[in-house]
């Protein structure tokens, strides 16, 4: 289970209303009771924090609101004393573009780092226009920005302050990669990779073609053939691998890259090569799910069958950038309860964003006064009416406030009298930690729970995944088995536990096939009598099958 942190919401330890890194420090034995088995921090390098970090001017050095190098490095032995490894968030499509490398780069067109980054002559009279038709990443405007300074456009495919490098000039590839060996002589056990499918795009800058597209999880309006998923993001993949395979020997065993990269399964799969690619890559289509059995069977077929054993897929409910899971459920726990079993039972790593495990959720903010450069950029414009009506949210401070640790003022995010960078939820007090601890049937106990049985039972942690056939009289009732050969009572006996969702708004009763004994139930009114299951509406179970009676077709 890899847990990410948000540092600038996770814990203040110095009163100044900010996160920091010795509050993760002081908050670490709460993801070991949780059960959690690595941290992935956002990024707190050297930053301006026009994009709250994700706009980097220095890899090696950290932020002074966050600490110092002292701290991360007290940060990563803390974790590893507690047995939790430690995953820092990299982003090497862009720096800031107060990054030193910028400066010099934007400078002129003949110093040592003027194609340290990607600048291009522009089209037209005076080359006052964009080089080509290529859009930022929200669609709205191009990604070419102009320099005044170099009288050339250079690309920024995210926000106009975050220049992409030039990742095809071995001098800036060496220098990322001994950002990355830098971190890695320190302990740190991996990387997620911030939108690492943009890392490459095409050499020859020829135009995106137009045309609607649905890529996975995501609607575009314009197909990004040359900017995205490219062959030389998949041969990058490879060499930041052999990097990281470096230090394979030297402590903790492998150290695994997370990408978060989009588009179809077959086009995650590529990332992971034979082998030798990125270990692991986020599968976001449960941020954009329909709440039915029928979806979910048909997207867990689909990464079953392109990332079969031994590649893990890496499921996603919440993040950072995405609206909350409980708002997206629209406030029905119980809906909430079944998908966090799905998370934490189906074959994989799962991945859980602050505050989930207490079903945190988002917290309303007007447009106008937001934080985040995306709203202010794109959606400053849109009417305050017409935003209370997206389902999903467009400012993404609203799923990034202080985590709610108690009932004091504040939420013990930080002081009771700081002011606190975001506003914390108005609901704290009735949904925080120390509300639901030890409470049966609070969603922190659920986490708790899943979590637990999850790494107590090695069917569920390292076991195959097995579908049952749609059930014609019970078509919304989901049941999947989790089986591990090598264990069970003897040969040919394997450990079997069995999942079962039933995503109708009615009850359903369930044959399993044999003996089972409850381990997990989202609701108390579950039934398990006479070799039979009864779920209620929206309820999910987690049983161990003791005895065989039938098997599936």
């Amino acid at each position: 289970m890899i847990y990410q942190v948000y540092p600038r919401s996770f814990a203040d330890s110095d009163g100044d209303g900010l996160g920091d890194l010795q509050g993760v420090i002081d908050h670490l034995d709460h993801l070991v009771d949780l059960g959690v088995g690595t941290i992935w921090l956002s990024p707190f390098f050297a930053s301006p924090q026009e994009d709250y970090g994700y706009d980097i001017s220095d890899y090696c050095d950290v932020a002074p609101e966050y600490g110092t190098l002292e701290t991360a490095q007290a940060l990563i032995d803390a974790a590893h004393d507690r047995g939790l490894k430690v995953m820092f968030d990299l982003v090497i499509n862009h720096t800031s573009d107060q990054h030193p490398w910028f400066a010099r780069s934007r400078a002129s067109r003949s110093n040592p780092k003027s194609d340290w980054y990607i600048w291009r002559d522009g089209r037209g009279r005076g080359g006052r226009r964009p080089p080509n038709n290529w859009r930022s990443a929200m669609e709205v405007k191009s990604a070419w920005q102009w320099s005044a300074d170099r009288q050339q456009w250079y690309l920024a495919t995210f926000l106009p302050f975050q220049p992409d490098l030039n990742l095809r000039n071995p001098e800036v590839k060496e220098a990322v990669f001994e950002a990355v060996r830098f971190w890695l002589r320190r302990g740190v056990d991996g990387f997620r990779l911030d939108i690492f499918g943009y890392v490459m795009k095409d050499p020859e800058f020829r135009d995106n073609p137009f045309g609607p597209v649905v890529d996975g999880s995501q609607t575009r309006i314009w197909q990004r053939t040359f900017t995205e998923n490219t062959d030389d993001s998949i041969a990058f993949a490879k060499e930041l691998r052999a990097v990281v395979d470096e230090f394979a020997d030297q402590g903790g065993g492998d150290r695994v890259l997370l990408g978060e990269v989009f588009g179809t399964p077959e086009t995650l799969r590529r990332y992971l090569g034979d082998g030798d690619g990125l270990q692991l890559v986020f599968l976001f289509d449960f941020l954009a799910y329909t709440y039915s059995a029928e979806f979910f069977r048909d997207r867990i077929a689909a990464y079953e069958r392109e990332f079969p054993p031994p590649l893990q897929p890496t499921y996603v409910l919440e993040n950072h950038d995405r609206s909350r899971l409980i708002d997206r459920v629209g406030g029905d726990e119980a809906r909430a309860r079944t998908l966090a079993v799905l998370l934490c039972t189906l074959r994989g790593v799962p991945t859980i964003y602050q505050g989930q495990e207490i079903a945190m959720a988002n917290t309303p903010m007007r447009l106008r006064e937001a934080r985040d450069p995306i709203a202010r950029s794109f959606f400053s414009w849109v009417p305050e009416a017409v935003v209370q009506r997206v389902p999903e949210r467009l400012n993404r401070d609203e799923v990034r406030t202080p985590m709610q640790w108690n009932s004091e003022p504040n939420a013990g995010f930080t002081s009771p009298v700081a002011v606190a960078w975001l506003p914390v939820h108005p609901g704290y007090r009735d949904r925080n930690v120390a509300v639901q601890d030890g409470v049966e049937g609070s969603m922190l106990e659920l986490y708790r729970l899943l979590l637990r049985i999850r790494s107590e039972r090695p069917s569920l942690h390292r076991g195959s995944l097995r579908l049952r056939p749609v059930d014609p009289s019970n078509p919304e009732v989901l049941t999947y088995e989790r089986i591990d050969h090598l264990t069970g009572a003897g040969a040919g006996s394997p450990e079997v536990t069995m999942i079962t969702v039933n995503f109708a708004s009615s009850a359903a009763w369930i044959e399993p096939g044999g003996r089972v004994e409850l381990l997990v139930a989202t609701d108390p009114s579950v039934v398990v009598t006479g070799g039979r299951l009864h779920l209620p509406p929206c309820s999910a179970v987690v049983v161990a099958v003791m005895e065989r009676t039938s098997t599936w077709p």
